[in-house]
């Protein structure tokens, strides 16, 4: 029978540890439990020395010999996906609901499938939990799975009593952001496709089915071929003697960007041009405003005070021009201004979230207001996806067509080319 070494906690708090001989761990979970006890830690023993052999020889891959920090970076624990995260909240609040005691919710919360946040994590606040800390601080020490959005929202549940209505907003919050978030990334998914097919066809062409027409365009002389011929014969020699210096010349303007995307001043002309961009503008504005709203809405509705929620709200958005009129909406408030002065005060928010904000605060009600304005821009966010995929995609269409009907016309003109000039040399009488 296998062997399992324990840590577990008594009622009292204090800890104790033993050996137990049962088939597997979760027989020895459930062993523990029945002694009145509250399970920290369960590892095997001397069960299976061959399994810990076998284990540790699996787990030997290539990482272990790349530098610290790039293997710091793939050894870190992924971020859940907002889906992921919604799922895990969702389970958490119904075996709350259904009057687990909430270290007894964590301990089943180990057993539960959540895709994206392993066990280790339930198990972790479990034992935190145990030992007296409360559920938020406990979050608060998985900053790479719990946002501090998460961790305040989960402090104000705790402070109210209403930790299970915070989370089912809470998991609420996160599948709507998962939806909208879908949505962008559907509209995007066609055009990129096309991209992609008509680059791979431009270069499958230049590389395997011009160099063949080149061995018949050699013989007749540049002088004889048409023009769009010869512009296509440059550009096919670029792509097969200078393809190195093309991909350097990529890498080097990618690093460019990336280091002038990394300063502040490059990062927020980045965000002002994505604003700002036809057609393309519209939407990240609209996904902006919604997110904004959203958030704020969300923090405001499960009790977070208005200040830390315009604190949480300001990390929360990516954009950072929002992120400033934000800053700055946070300090007028401090001043003790309402939150509709100093959002009309930034000209970045439109003049719909301001007049609607107004209201809510004339009636006693900015959570309610914020949740319009929520559902406004983001019912706005999926016309405004449609509109833009809609004329995406004939721009696409055209811009392909067009290359195509280029090398086309290049290839057969320089064809016909070549037969009037051996009709031309052979002469009328032959």
């Amino acid at each position: 029978m296998p062997q399992f070494s324990y840590k577990a906690r008594k009622r009292s708090g204090e800890l104790v540890e033993g050996i137990l001989e049962v088939a597997d761990r979760p027989a020895a979970v459930a062993q523990i439990e029945r002694l009145g006890l509250f399970p920290i830690a369960v590892d095997s023993g001397k069960a299976a020395p061959a399994a810990d052999t076998k284990r540790a020889s699996k787990d030997f891959d290539i990482r272990s010999f790349l530098p610290p920090t790039l293997r710091a970076y793939f050894e870190q624990q992924r971020k859940p996906k907002l889906q992921e995260l919604a799922t895990f909240t969702q389970q958490l609040a119904n075996l709350l609901q259904a009057g687990m005691p909430l270290s007894t919710a964590l301990n089943s919360m180990t057993y539960l499938e959540t895709k994206g946040i392993p066990s280790d994590v339930s198990r972790q606040l479990k034992q935190e939990v145990g030992e007296g800390r409360s559920l938020s601080d406990a979050m608060g020490e998985q900053p790479r799975v719990f946002s501090p959005m998460y961790v305040n929202m989960v402090k104000a549940g705790e402070s109210s009593g209403a930790l299970v209505d915070v989370l089912r907003r809470m998991a609420d919050h996160f599948e709507k952001f998962s939806e909208v978030r879908a949505k962008f990334t559907s509209a995007m998914v066609y055009p990129i496709i096309v991209v992609c097919a008509g680059l791979g066809m431009i270069f499958f062409f230049m590389t395997f089915v011009l160099p063949r027409f080149m061995k018949l365009f050699g013989d007749v002389g540049f002088t004889r071929l048409p023009m769009q011929t010869v512009i296509l014969i440059h550009i096919s020699d670029a792509f097969k003697y200078y393809w190195w210096l093309m991909g350097a010349t990529l890498l080097l303007l990618v690093i460019l960007f990336k280091r002038f995307q990394a300063t502040t001043t490059g990062r927020r002309k980045i965000d002002e041009w994505k604003m700002k961009a036809p057609v393309f503008g519209k939407v990240v504005c609209l996904n902006l405003y919604g997110q904004f709203a959203r958030t704020l809405c969300t923090l405001l509705h499960n009790g977070v005070p208005m200040l830390t929620a315009l604190k949480i709200t300001e990390q929360v958005i990516p954009n950072v021009i929002i992120k400033e009129a934000t800053a700055r909406t946070r300090e007028a408030v401090t001043d003790g201004k309402s939150l509709a002065q100093p959002l009309q005060a930034s000209k970045v928010f439109p003049r719909l979230m301001v007049d609607l904000v107004k209201i809510g605060e004339d009636t006693g009600n900015v959570a309610d207001a914020l949740s319009n304005v929520a559902q406004t821009y983001e019912g706005e966010l999926t016309i405004a996806l449609r509109v833009m995929t809609n004329l995406i995609e004939p721009i696409l269409i055209i811009a392909i067509a067009v290359l195509v009907g280029f090398l086309l016309a290049a290839v057969l003109g320089a064809m016909f080319s070549m037969v009037a000039n051996i009709g031309n040399s052979m002469g009328p009488g032959q």
